[in-house]
């Protein structure tokens, strides 16, 4: 299917076409770059929700709930699943998606499981355009589930409007995690399976957590819901909190500066990876990587004064001839 073909499917909210182009960009393919641009001028106006928390804390199973919620009040939705990397296949695990099958068949769901092929911070690096791809296609809410790794969670909010922390008793040292830099990327809390012994106490300890916090005046103040996902108890208050965060961020500044930094993020992002995907196709580049290499090994060099080494000679190799 033809790159113009493939954009306008995504337009008219064609599953198919959405599907195809996610596969593009996650491959990286150059026809997944030119649709994310093509795109690009029509994004911006969907409500992306990131999903973080540890493993079996039950996130799967309440963005199901939330999805369920959300298309009774008329909503269209996209999930993104970002699952570890299958060691076999290099693909997803497809847990999620497996989980949701009952959902996918719904015209106003997709549903995506998204490998994440070793990148850090618990997203994919296709994330933020299968985000974009979504966002063209006219939904109203874009879900983002990460893989639940911990701490390397943060990446979350360079997609996300709204975060929700999941937590639930009984996974181990709850204290550590709420101590974790994690607690600090989240805007709703929620404590899952709240019908379990000391559900209670954990939503007790993250509010003790919060309140050592001293925020300024008109601070949006995280809320600790509970919730049960396997009943759905819980999740119409969730939903409402998630309204109501992103109310508040509509009002002021915040929307609009979470968003340039997250546009700075990736512009940077983007401009390393474009770099890197240079040096590698200039003929020559891996002869002089591995010299490199070898000259770091036998403590000839440091790292930081190779990197700067290579760089000026690639800046060098690049002057009067094609541009980056």
């Amino acid at each position: 299917m033809e790159v113009g073909n493939l954009v306008e499917g995504v337009l008219r909210g064609d599953q198919r076409s959405i599907a195809r182009a996610i596969t593009l960009a996650e491959n990286l393919f150059p026809e997944g770059q030119k649709i994310v641009s093509l795109l690009f001028p029509y994004t911006g106006k969907v409500a992306v929700v990131g999903v973080t928390g540890p493993p079996g804390s039950g996130k799967s199973t309440l963005i199901e709930k939330l999805v369920v919620e959300l298309r009774k009040r008329g909503k269209t939705v996209g999930v993104i699943a970002v699952d570890p990397t299958s060691p076999f296949t290099g693909g997803s695990f497809l847990g999620d998606r497996v989980r949701m099958m009952s959902l996918s068949a719904e015209p106003h769901v997709f549903i995506r499981s998204m490998a994440s092929r070793g990148n850090l911070g618990g997203l994919a690096r296709a994330s933020v355009d299968a985000v974009k791809i979504l966002d063209a296609s006219g939904r109203d809410f874009v879900i983002v589930e990460t893989i639940g790794a911990g701490q390397s969670e943060v990446d979350i909010m360079r997609v996300a409007d709204t975060v929700l922390l999941v937590q639930a008793p009984g996974l181990g040292d709850e204290i550590q995690a709420i101590k974790a830099g994690i607690m600090e990327i989240a805007d709703i809390f929620v404590v899952n399976k709240a019908d379990l012994p000391k559900a209670d106490e954990t939503a007790e300890d993250i509010r003790e957590v919060l309140e050592l916090k001293k925020e300024a005046e008109g601070v949006w103040r995280p809320p600790i819901i509970k919730t049960n996902a396997l009943t759905g108890e819980g999740v119409e208050e969730l939903i409402e909190k998630i309204q109501e965060h992103r109310e508040w961020l509509k009002s002021g500044p915040d929307l609009e500066k979470r968003r340039k930094e997250n546009i700075r993020e990736e512009l940077l992002s983007a401009v390393m990876h474009k770099v890197v995907e240079k040096i590698y196709s200039t003929p020559g580049s891996e002869r002089d990587l591995e010299e490199v290499v070898h000259r770091i090994m036998k403590r000839e060099i440091d790292p930081y004064s190779a990197a700067d080494e290579l760089l000026k000679k690639f800046l060098k190799d690049c002057e009067g001839g094609e541009r980056l």
